[in-house]
């Protein structure tokens, strides 16, 4: 049976590539725009890109792990590696699914960090942005203490400033 999924095995592993290379592009895409204080336009649609390219990478999983049962194998770094195993004792030459492999699990890491990245910038965006907010509602400044027995609770830092 690997002698007729391999092939397809090939291809997706192409597009695979092309998808990964995509997400990390838009990741980098997002990382600058948020570095340069883009507007808000830009960042949706990085975000709504970033989207459809992770719909497109879980279609491709999707592909790989129907391929992989044919062999009774999981998705796995294991079950791959088995499965380039199995393609060669049939005498398949799997360097470039080998090499292609390696690229996307190299830049899937490279995704995972950037986004993660990303998403810490984006928060800390976001928490200046909701306390300029309360700045400018009036609401008080609160800080978090701790009380003789751990327990937590809120203090009032200051006084309105604006009344809205």
């Amino acid at each position: 049976m690997i002698n007729k999924t391999y092939p397809i095995t090939e291809k997706l592993l192409k597009n695979g590539l092309n998808l990964s290379s995509k997400l990390l592009h838009l990741l980098t895409t997002e990382a600058e725009s948020l570095k340069n204080n883009a507007d808000s336009k830009t960042i949706s649609s990085i975000a709504f890109n970033k989207k459809e390219a992770v719909s497109q990478l879980d279609q491709f999983s999707k592909q790989m792990t129907q391929v992989l049962a044919t062999e009774k194998l999981p998705l796995s770094p294991s079950g791959i590696e088995e499965y380039f195993k199995k393609a060669e004792s049939v005498n398949l030459n799997t360097s470039s699914s080998t090499s292609l492999w390696q690229q996307i699990i190299s830049i899937s890491k490279q995704s995972k960090l950037l986004n993660e990245k990303n998403g810490a910038s984006i928060n800390l965006l976001a928490q200046h942005t909701q306390r300029s907010l309360q700045i400018i509602k009036g609401k008080s400044q609160q800080a978090t203490t701790y009380g003789r027995d751990g327990s937590t609770y809120s203090e009032r830092l200051s006084h309105t400033l604006i009344s809205v």
